[in-house]
């Protein structure tokens, strides 16, 4: 289902719920995950997050608790997301300021 195309227009520049998570937990913590980053390259891709928990041997509840920083996921986790959108994670360990 497709929407009106002024209703898209003005719906892409509206910052929503998964928006204001992330942005409060960045405030707290700047080295939170960007997750976003993985989610909408998912909608990019055109998968569901069905097909996406699919390949992560998940269900599609916890791939929107993933999206939406619901949960502390594990960095397999992450990686795991990564790889069923065709990418990977690179983690480096730096020096505490």
């Amino acid at each position: 289902m497709r929407c009106h195309p002024r209703y898209s227009e003005r719906m892409a520049n509206r910052k929503d719920f998964l928006d204001e998570i992330i942005d409060e937990r960045s405030e707290r913590n700047p080295e939170f995950p960007d997750l976003r980053e993985l989610a909408t390259r998912r909608e990019k891709l055109g998968l569901s997050q069905t097909l996406v928990a699919a390949r992560m041997g998940t269900s599609q509840s916890a791939v929107a608790r993933l999206e939406a920083g619901e949960i502390d996921a594990k960095l397999s986790t992450v990686e795991r997301f990564a790889a069923a959108l065709g990418q990977k994670v690179e983690w480096r360990v730096a020096k505490a300021r």
